[in-house]
């Protein structure tokens, strides 16, 4: 694929929030920027009500941390904000420092394409704390919104039950790399294609497409529309059939496929853009067949999503392929995954890892501390279980894990019989890219290979089981520790 600098031309170090910036500059001042610290990036909560999410936008990630650095015309409009005093906020040997700094991180992740839940880190950061903090808001960006597209993706394929989902959502989409990423993210998450011409060329993906309504009204009947269009590309003819009378539209679009096939060319198929899905597409397959045409396609489209593709499913549509636009590429029913990016651990000045944690009247916003990995377990094919562990334990034996959020929840997993694997994989290592790119093939298959290792009853969309995700049972411990250590410290 492009990277994002032929996208965006010049440096992406200022796509960051200004708190960023400010408390770099805090830990420059105070001596602490060289002094290495460990960030987790994770959400808290399955998107869609779901059961699972899918890993998404580390090509991203990869792209930005490549060209990391701070441009001249950086430099100098950070050289021109202004403080409350009408002073400039920033030292000039802070601006110089920046001018030099080059990404020196270690940076551990899950492949793009990977079911990951609740609490999992996604990402792992280590390394000065100043860079560390630099780049917080851009990895939450690019994960946390592809995440969520590819997650909406997998779910909208899962209700197709195998037919070809294509993704046409750029004119809703929220802007022009909202278009991107979500084009990107559609089809790692199992679309077949895009409308997206601009997606299609910078990520290699299948461009797909018809014709509106306004080509039909553009003529001075509907037959001659159709014939028209269908001389024009007899390649790539499919019939949009709902500009005026559906039933009269599908009965022209024989007549005009029949004469395409005297001529020696093969039409794809209809398509249905509103009105009653299901009653529609049983009327054209019927039409279809009786004139011979059965083999012709019906592709039905009309702000669908996962919940409406399933319940034209059940209602037996005669539908082979879905068009799916503003409720796929915008996460309709909800519009942000949630992820965050939290320190959880800090190097001593003697060099040793010292656990950090936060806490909230919320439970659920308190963080995990240590270095931490994620270790899924298998069982005959399946996932049974994952375990969040920190790095410096010792892992030999049985190992149990527990809920956070419910200690009355514990698994225990025996290695032994078991199969297992680390999900974070070496990305940087001393700010050099260690990781072989892959293509948005192999991860589009990943994201397939990955759903059928996972229990249906956790792919389901009204109250999916839930995926046991747990806490080592040392890193549970520790974990309570820190949490009544600092409310007691609170409350003296």
């Amino acid at each position: 694929m492009d990277t994002l600098q032929s996208t965006y031309k010049g440096s992406l170090a200022l796509l960051t929030d200004f708190y960023e910036i400010t408390m770099a500059y805090g830990f420059w001042k105070n001596n602490m920027h060289n002094r290495r610290a460990v960030y987790h990036l994770f959400f808290r909560n399955n998107p869609f009500n779901g059961g699972f999410a899918v890993n998404c936008g580390l090509e991203y990630v990869i792209d930005y941390l490549n060209n990391f650095h701070f441009s001249d015309s950086d430099l100098s409009y950070l050289a021109n904000i202004k403080g409350n005093d009408q002073k400039p906020i920033f030292d000039p040997a802070f601006l110089d420092y920046l001018k030099n700094l080059k990404f020196e991180c270690d940076i551990d992740a899950i492949p793009e394409g990977t079911i990951v839940f609740p609490k999992e880190p996604l990402l792992r950061v280590k390394g000065p704390i100043l860079q560390c903090q630099l780049i917080e808001s851009a990895l939450l960006n690019f994960i946390n919104f592809q995440t969520l597209i590819a997650t909406k993706a997998a779910r909208v394929n899962i209700a197709a039950k195998g037919d070809p989902v294509m993704e046409f959502g750029l004119r809703r989409a929220q802007g022009i790399d909202g278009a991107l990423a979500a084009t990107r993210a559609s089809f790692i998450g199992g679309c077949a294609g895009t409308s997206n011409v601009f997606a299609g060329k910078k990520f290699g993906i299948p461009v797909l497409g018809t014709h509106a309504h306004s080509w039909v009204q553009a003529f001075d009947d509907e037959m001659a529309a159709f014939e028209a269009f269908a001389n024009a590309l007899p390649n790539n003819t499919t019939l949009l059939v709902d500009t005026y009378n559906t039933p009269k539209g599908i009965d022209k679009a024989i007549v005009v496929t029949k004469k395409m096939e005297a001529k020696g060319y093969k039409v794809s198929g209809i398509r249905l853009d509103s009105g009653d899905l299901a009653y529609l597409s049983q009327l054209a397959r019927k039409k279809l067949k009786e004139a011979g045409l059965g083999h012709l396609k019906i592709v039905g489209g009309n702000d669908l999503d996962e919940h409406l593709v399933a319940s034209l499913k059940q209602q037996e549509a005669e539908i082979d392929s879905w068009g799916i636009g503003t409720r796929l590429v915008t996460a309709y029913d909800q519009p942000a995954l949630g992820g965050v990016y939290k320190l959880s651990a800090i190097e001593t000045k003697k060099g040793h890892w010292e656990d950090r944690i936060k806490l909230s009247e919320q439970s659920i916003k308190v963080n995990i501390p240590g270095v931490q990995q994620v270790k899924r377990f298998y069982k005959q094919g399946l996932m049974v279980g994952d375990m969040i562990y920190d790095e410096r334990t010792d892992l030999s034996g049985r190992v149990k894990i527990i809920d956070p959020a419910d200690p009355t929840r514990s698994k225990v997993l025996d290695k032994q019989h078991l199969e297992c694997e680390d999900l974070l994989k070496p990305i940087f290592r001393k700010g050099k890219c260690c990781f072989q790119k892959e293509s948005i093939y192999d991860i589009k298959k990943r994201t397939s290979e990955q759903l059928q290792l996972l229990d249906k009853t956790i792919k389901r969309f009204i109250n999916p089981h839930s995926y046991p995700v747990g806490l080592e049972e040392g890193l549970y411990k520790r974990r309570m520790e820190l949490i009544m250590k600092y409310k007691e410290e609170s409350n003296q």
